[in-house]
C-alpha cells in the first residue's frame, strides 16, 4: 500500500513559488499547470487526488478548479502510467507529414495502443495528441519532456530503444 502524500515536497514548493513569482500577487491560478506538472513529474508521471488537493491548497484555488484543469488537459494523468511517456502529434501538420504511419509503427513494436502501458511499465504511449506545438517538425513526438523531430521508423526505434 502506498504512504499517503500529505504535504508537498520542499523542491515543488519551491518551484511552484518561483511560477507564482512570475504573475501578480492576485493571479496565483496562473501558476496552476505549471504546478500540476512539476507534481505530476514527482509523482511517478500521474496525479492523485491528494495531490491535486494539495496544490489547490497551496495556490488557494477550490479543488473543483484544479481537477477540472487536471482532467481536461491530456498532459496530465489521473492514474499510474509507465516510466517513460511517449506522446506522438497526431495534429493535421503532423499527419500531413506521416504521423499516422509513425503510430501504428509505436503500437506494432511495443504491442499496445495509444493509452496503453506496455506490460512490463516501461512505455505508457499517451492516448492521441491533437498538437504538440512543434509543426515545422513533423512528425514528431514527445518523450518524458524531450521533443523528437523529423521521425522515422528507424529514429523512433532508436529513441524507444534506448529507454530504460
Amino acid at each position: 500500500m502506498t504512504e499517503a502524500i500529505t504535504e508537498l515536497s520542499a523542491h515543488a514548493r519551491e518551484q511552484i513559488d518561483e511560477l507564482v513569482s512570475r504573475y501578480p500577487v492576485d493571479r496565483k491560478k496562473s501558476a496552476l499547470l505549471g504546478a500540476l506538472n512539476i507534481v505530476q513529474h514527482e509523482n511517478q508521471g500521474y496525479l492523485t487526488e491528494e495531490l491535486m488537493d494539495l496544490v489547490a491548497d497551496y495556490l488557494g484555488l477550490a479543488k473543483i478548479e484544479v481537477y477540472e484543469v487536471a482532467s481536461f488537459y491530456s498532459m496530465y494523468e489521473l492514474k499510474p502510467v509507465a516510466r517513460n511517456n511517449v506522446a506522438i502529434c497526431t495534429n493535421i501538420s503532423c499527419m500531413l507529414m506521416g504521423s499516422e504511419s509513425i503510430v501504428e509503427h509505436v503500437e506494432k513494436k511495443l504491442g499496445i495502443k495509444l493509452g496503453e502501458s506496455t506490460p512490463d511499465g516501461r512505455i505508457y504511449l499517451k492516448k492521441e495528441e491533437e498538437c504538440l506545438a512543434a509543426c515545422a517538425g513533423g512528425p514528431m513526438m514527445q518523450v518524458n519532456h524531450v521533443y523528437y523531430e523529423k521521425l522515422t521508423p528507424e529514429k523512433v526505434d532508436e529513441i524507444l530503444d534506448a529507454l530504460e
